[in-house]
């Protein structure tokens, strides 16, 4: 599947190819700290099946508890975090966010991971009153 995307402020766009089953939401501490929110959600593509098409994004180096360093891209403008890959190994995976996905409405989590530091409330939010704009 083609998607592209932007950050908040449309600096940073890109494109790619994805496998829409490869979307998956991890509830790990650090994903909580750097996305502010209880989890992240994670569209995963190769690393030659993405592109930048605008802008230079940002870059935050974050050592995981695993020793390994991840490679966390935003806009510098906007603060919008936009992809994350690794080193090694690890370079070869794109994990594009959710959030700045412009087709996200057309994909679906399909795993969980690091589910024991998941907020107790993640799990259950149809229990909640909503309502459709504010």
């Amino acid at each position: 599947m083609h998607i592209d995307g932007a950050c908040q402020c449309r600096k940073i766009t890109y494109e790619a190819e994805i496998d829409p089953q490869d979307v998956a939401i991890c509830h790990c501490t650090d994903c909580q700290r750097l996305t502010g929110s209880a989890y992240r959600v994670t569209v995963s593509t190769h690393r030659n099946r993405f592109q930048v098409t605008s802008g230079t994004p940002r870059l935050y180096v974050k050592s995981a508890d695993n020793g390994r360093r991840r490679l966390q891209f935003f806009c510098a403008d906007c603060g919008s975090p936009v992809y994350t890959t690794g080193e090694h190994e690890d370079a070869e995976q794109i994990g594009i966010r959710l959030g700045t996905v412009n087709q996200r409405q057309e994909l679906r989590p399909r795993s969980q991971i690091w589910c024991s530091s998941a907020l107790p409330w993640a799990q259950s939010l149809t229990d909640l009153p909503g309502r459709a704009k504010d």
